[in-house]
């Protein structure tokens, strides 16, 4: 099963993740060259070959869909409306309990990001170039798609990121290591293992960071993409955690069709997941607000984006 971890905090959290006002565009001499690709080692190519192996399993049981939904994956706006209680209020991982699948059934408040969101994409010196040319594009498509669903400022830049995107294999973590102590100075031993060391079973990773005077307003994301894996499986990585990023921040076993749900039936968002995206988004909705205050508004946006679609 893939597995994608999303660790969304407040301020200084259990990944250690300090937050800011305002993310600061850091000066010249901390941006670093993208380093010259080189051979990957021979752990790394295993762990290829392993991914590689897990995506042909996945794709031969008929999962990794990347149509978006059809005929056979029907939803009500009351699916939409009940799924994003479900992915938006909850969290999968409790506070403080790290990687542990610890959910809680107490709902959270509504958060997504107020400001701009500046994605900025770097790789590991073992991505070959191909690979990065590849990725990039892809990458930077999806901030395009990502800003159309949600009317959100999203774009893809060179400096001023706020939004990191790192692509690395495992022989890289030694840059990451170094990028992660200049984009977020004071993090510690712990939480750089966390992104260093991630163990096998999790093929992706985001923390998103919220501002510390307004604990629903994200400021700072970092997400991690395993550069060993095969093509689909990267993409569905940067599609999930980039959206997750954002705000979608749960999984649930009732969204379908959807790349919130650890069935792993789709690899891509999902038309119902454009959705999610656009109801997130909308200026109807609030920050901060509970599941109890948003569930009539989010019942009308429900109601109006389906009738957009008769």
């Amino acid at each position: 099963m893939v597995i994608c971890a999303t660790l969304l905090v407040a301020g200084c959290d259990e990944i250690g993740l300090k937050s800011s006002p305002t993310p600061q565009v850091r000066p010249a001499s901390l941006r670093v060259t993208p380093p010259a690709p080189v051979a990957p080692s021979a752990q790394s190519a295993d762990l290829a070959r392993y991914y590689a192996k897990v995506q042909n399993d996945l794709l031969t049981r008929g999962l990794l869909r990347t149509e978006g939904g059809g005929p056979d994956t029907p939803y009500s706006s009351d699916d939409l409306v009940r799924n994003f209680e479900n992915i938006v209020f909850f969290d999968e991982y409790s506070r403080g309990a790290g990687l542990s699948r610890t959910r809680t059934d107490q709902s959270g408040r509504l958060s997504r990001w107020s400001g701009p969101v500046r994605i900025g994409t770097e790789f590991g010196a073992t991505v070959p170039q191909d690979q990065r040319t590849r990725d990039k594009a892809q990458i930077d498509r999806y901030a395009s798609r990502l800003a159309r669903i949600t009317g959100h400022a999203i774009t893809s830049v060179r400096t001023g990121t706020n939004f990191h995107v790192f692509v690395v294999g495992e022989d890289d973590s030694d840059f990451l290591r170094g990028r992660l102590q200049q984009i977020v100075p004071g993090i510690g031993k712990a939480e750089l293992d966390l992104f260093t060391n991630l163990p096998r079973s999790y093929y992706c990773l985001v923390a998103a960071v919220s501002d510390t005077n307004n604990p629903n307003d994200y400021v700072r994301a970092v997400a991690l993409i395993r550069a060993e894996h095969p093509d689909l499986v990267r993409l569905s990585c940067v599609h999930e955690e980039l959206a997750q990023g954002l705000g979608l921040s749960n999984d649930s076993p009732s969204a379908r069709p959807s790349i919130f749900n650890d069935d792993d039936e789709f690899a891509l968002l999902t038309s119902h997941d454009e959705l999610l995206l656009k109801m997130l988004y909308d200026p109807r909705l609030k920050q901060g607000m509970t599941a109890d205050e948003a569930r009539p508004v989010t019942g009308k946006i429900a109601r109006d984006l389906m009738g957009q679609q008769l």
